[in-house]
């Protein structure tokens, strides 16, 4: 099979071909049919670094048609369409779990290039679960990227009271006025923090979501903590900022502070929402997908979303023409 791969060196991004992995009595073998590029994860924590990194977390957002059932894979039969927690390549394999969520089969409402983001879908519930936003709160969203854009729509799925969504990109900002923010703040020309402040007649909002990361989430999770009102929470969901985040007592005071998911619920579950989110249209993740290319230009894919932030947002690998042995 093809493999992206991300050998010694920063951003090198490559293809290799490594032979097929046989299914186990319990597990299937999908061949792939389009893969999502995560653009927090995948360039900050794998594309940017200079030591090599294991193809075993090169992706985790595929969609392919089950090739091969093991003989106790019962629940599975060659042909259906499913996805798959894997990363970036010509096949995957996929173990059925009664709790992990790390593999679903995937309803008619829901087309394979949706399907990528499934596993980003489930996420933004289960943080949403996790933020325990009420239904007359104001809730802030830091970054419009693809978490930020898929916590706005689960938030108004919820019914919160008010979205107010922050970014300095224009295209993110027009997309997330097309989602339903009632507010949408564009950081490069506005002071976030009064614009915030004055939004919510100077209290704050009851909810903040730092959805940033990268080198840019130093500086929104500063933000954040203005931006959240007394007895408010603030929700550090953004990772890989490349150096430590300060919390400031004096801002913290009196507030929540939430890092993450904190819910119980089994992670299949919560797949099971997100799919029926998507099916139903409540959550559209469609318009977020910008560009697909060929899994040829995997590296190509790779640059863009590094080099043009502001025009790429849901990057596909396409891997229908993936023939073994032909990368």
């Amino acid at each position: 099979m093809i493999r992206v791969t991300k050998p010694k060196g920063f951003a090198n991004i490559q293809l290799e071909d490594v032979p097929t992995p046989a299914p186990d009595p319990d597990q299937v073998l999908a061949r792939t049919d389009v893969t999502l590029i995560s653009r927090g994860s995948e360039l900050f924590a794998r594309y940017i670094k200079d030591d090599a990194v294991s193809p075993s977390i090169m992706g985790y957002s595929l969609a392919g048609v089950v090739e091969t059932v093991g003989r106790d894979a019962r629940a599975y039969t060659p042909g259906d369409r499913v996805m798959i927690v894997a990363p970036h390549a010509s096949h995957a394999i996929g173990t059925p779990h009664p709790t992990d969520g790390r593999m679903a089969a995937l309803p008619d409402g829901v087309s394979q290039e949706e399907a990528t983001f499934v596993p980003l879908v489930t996420s933004a519930i289960a943080w949403a679960d996790s933020s325990d936003a009420q239904a007359d709160d104001t809730v802030v969203i830091l970054g419009q990227g693809l978490v930020g854009s898929l916590m706005l729509q689960v938030m108004r799925s919820r019914g919160v009271g008010r979205v107010i969504a922050v970014d300095a990109l224009d295209m993110r900002c027009e997309m997330a006025r097309e989602f339903g923010a009632d507010v949408v703040i564009n950081a490069r020309d506005t002071d976030p923090v009064a614009a915030v402040r004055e939004a919510t007649g100077g209290e704050g909002a009851a909810l903040v979501i730092d959805c940033v990361g990268g080198h840019a989430g130093v500086q929104s999770f500063e933000q954040a903590q203005d931006m959240v009102r007394p007895r408010g929470t603030l929700q550090l969901i953004a990772l890989y900022q490349q150096a430590p985040l300060a919390l400031h007592s004096g801002k913290i005071m009196n507030r929540r502070l939430v890092a993450g998911i904190l819910t119980d619920e089994p992670r299949s579950h919560t797949v099971a929402r997100a799919l029926s989110l998507m099916a139903s249209g409540d959550v559209h993740v469609a318009p977020m997908i910008t560009h697909r290319l060929p899994h040829t230009d995997a590296k190509a894919a790779f640059d863009l979303l590094w080099d043009r932030p502001g025009d790429a947002l849901g990057v596909l690998l396409e891997w229908g023409a993936a023939e073994d042995g032909a990368p």
